[in-house]
């Protein structure tokens, strides 16, 4: 079924039903009277008759005046009893947050079958009741505002729209199972992208869940479309300007799920959208069948930064197997579990860090990069692991349990007291991969132990971190416990020695420094708007152990003034050992500081083929497997 509708200049008033079954008179008023602005009292909805029970959630949104970055919602809820029960979700699926969306909530009114108001009473900060007098349909209307640029969150203007379900659609919080059906009224020339089914002029989610995991981007599209094995998939560009290779864009997209599809050798969905929103955000998020992503319009101009870009559109399409489907037991299915409190599980280093793993070394597979592309971006998350303090304090596991108020929340002191288990566990499934392979003589990989996993617990209940690790040492032949428990479970060091040997792999050794060394702050500073501070401090650095502090002002050394252009320079006339004094900004008051320079850290965690190792054979099986 195709996943692009163009709108019509039209403003129907009735919504497309699911079904014959769902065939209405007029159930809502000409958009520009539903769209009430704040100020004035809701108007209400035209009578609509009465719903079979088992009918669905129906929802009518439209965007009259888009450059006020609300869009306008009529939802029409059969009912049974006196009380109807609304909520909205309080996070989105893959980013563990509570993001307190109803926030962005305005003007809800409820009203009956005959068109009265009904009261309405808010219940907490994310529910509503409504008493229903007996009615067998409640239609309530309320305004969303649309303006937070990101993944998980809203936007409208006149250009587009962006709608995620979670910040948007109220439900019944004691039937979320129920279909939900989605009608949208458009300004003229925009087109639809999402990963609903379409029914007429109506998009169908078969439950809440559903509904909250299928984005929708409306507005001026362009879609690239191919089949592998003839199922359907799509690019659906937004935005894309002239400094956008869309074509090269889309070949490398089909690249990338045809590697991936071979990879796991299933296809788990009927069509797959990748929704791409081209201007100045960044980051992805995973869906069911769909991912929603923003890059930047010059992505495709430079090497680097395009290659990240195909990175994040291969980690969200991994996620299709790696999470939406096989995925942490505590994570699904949700049921009203997206209308509380967190779900906490200690295996996100499985669903994310092992993404991250497998998302640049497929690239690799797939051909969109060689070699030593792959191991520059293998060294990059080694050495972003090995300098981050926090690792020493919380492990893989804890700091999975902990996303919703670590890596979600993060402070200034998060990188000194947290592991990030996006990072660390693509590092740590890289080492698990080559144990695998070297206990097997090259027989079994990590590729084994989540295609075996995907065939053992991808089905209702998920896995535990214990079934996973029993799975990992069963394919690998061995008892794998004592290396989990180092290397998941505890703080020390990772042991780095057997993966390199085995395939063939050292660590370069940074050239020591010829003449002059020059002092080192060790601390994280930027020159933005004229003035020299403190962005960064880690554990262990002379400006951490000086009471140096996120913020500060950096005004003077030994009484010169520092240049906010090239705030390092004048620790350049300094060499380690030297003691100074800082003169700092802190909240406005002057300070004064003593700090002993140290000497910067010179071990570089870049990998490189090692030429005088044979291992040849085991490492093309890895990077070209």
């Amino acid at each position: 079924m195709p996943n692009t509708g163009r709108g019509s200049s039209r403003r129907a008033c009735h919504l497309v039903a699911l079904g014959a079954l769902m065939a209405l008179a007029p159930a809502c008023k000409p958009s520009q009277e539903v769209a009430s602005p704040a100020h004035e009292p809701p108007t209400a909805p035209a009578p609509v008759r009465a719903v079979a029970a088992g009918e669905a959630i129906r929802y009518a949104v439209s965007f009259p005046e888009p450059h006020t970055h609300y869009a306008e919602v009529e939802a029409h809820f059969p009912t049974s009893g006196d009380a109807l029960t609304l909520s909205m979700a309080s996070w989105t699926p893959g980013s563990y947050k509570i993001r307190d969306y109803a926030r962005n909530v305005e003007a809800l009114a409820a009203f009956d079958d005959a068109g009265e108001r009904l009261p309405v009473e808010k219940i907490a900060k994310h529910r509503w009741r409504v008493q229903t007098g007996g009615a067998e349909v409640v239609a309530v209307t309320y305004r969303i505002w649309c303006r937070e640029m990101s993944v998980r969150t809203n936007w409208v203007e006149p250009g587009f729209a962006m709608l995620n379900g979670a910040p948007t659609f109220l439900t019944d919080a004691d039937n979320p199972g129920r279909p939900h059906a989605v009608r949208l009224t458009l300004p003229d020339g925009w087109e639809v992208a999402t990963g609903l089914e379409r029914d007429g002029d109506a998009w169908i989610a078969p439950d809440y869940e559903a509904l909250v995991d299928s984005p929708i981007v409306a507005g001026d599209l362009t879609r690239y479309d191919f089949e592998i094995d003839g199922v359907g998939l799509s690019l659906v560009n937004r935005g894309e300007p002239s400094v956008w290779d869309g074509p090269r864009s889309a070949a490398d997209v089909e690249a990338i799920a045809r590697a991936q599809i071979d990879f796991w050798g299933t296809i788990p969905f009927e069509r797959y959208v990748f929704l791409n929103l081209i201007d100045q955000g960044g980051g992805g998020l995973e869906h069911r069948n769909s991912t929603l992503m923003m890059a930047n319009p010059w992505r495709t101009r430079d090497r680097a930064t395009y290659i990240k870009w195909l990175g994040l559109v291969s980690h969200e399409f991994f996620h299709t197997w790696n999470v939406k489907r096989l995925r942490p037991a505590a994570l699904g299915p949700f049921g009203d579990g997206l209308l509380g409190d967190e779900l906490h599980t200690r295996s996100l280093w499985i669903a994310e860090g092992l993404t991250a793993y497998y998302d640049d070394l497929l690239l690799r597979r797939a051909g969109l990069i060689d070699d030593g592309e792959y191991l520059a971006a293998l060294s990059g998350q080694i050495q972003n692991t090995e300098g981050r303090p926090g690792g020493a304090v919380r492990s893989l596991s804890e700091s999975s349990f902990d996303a919703w108020i670590k890596h979600y929340q993060p402070d200034g002191n998060t990188n000194n007291t947290s592991a990030n288990y996006y990072g660390k566990g693509a590092v740590v499934g890289f080492l698990l991969d080559a144990e695998i392979r070297r206990l097997t003589g090259d027989t079994r990989s990590l590729d084994d132990v989540m295609r075996a996993a995907w065939g053992r617990y991808s089905g209702e209940t998920g896995y535990t971190p214990e079934q996973f690790r029993a799975l990992a040492s069963e394919v690998a032949g061995a008892d794998l416990s004592g290396w989990f428990e180092a290397a998941v479970d505890g703080t020390g060091a990772l042991d780095y020695d057997a993966a390199l040997s085995h395939l063939g792999l050292k660590f370069t050794t940074a050239a020591e420094p010829s003449g002059r060394v020059a002092g080192w702050l060790g601390a994280s500073v930027s020159g933005a708007g004229g003035r020299a501070v403190i962005t960064g401090l880690k554990r262990g650095t002379p400006a951490y152990g000086a009471g140096l502090d996120i913020d500060d002002e950096l005004v003077a050394v030994d009484g010169w003034r520092v240049d906010a252009g090239s705030p390092e320079a004048l620790f350049g006339k300094y060499i380690p050992g030297d003691e100074v004094n800082l003169t700092v900004s802190r909240r406005g008051r002057l300070q004064e500081l003593t700090v002993t320079l140290g000497r910067a850290e010179t071990r570089t965690w870049t990998l490189a083929v090692d030429d005088d190792a044979s291992a040849a054979a085991a490492r093309e099986a890895w990077l070209q497997r």
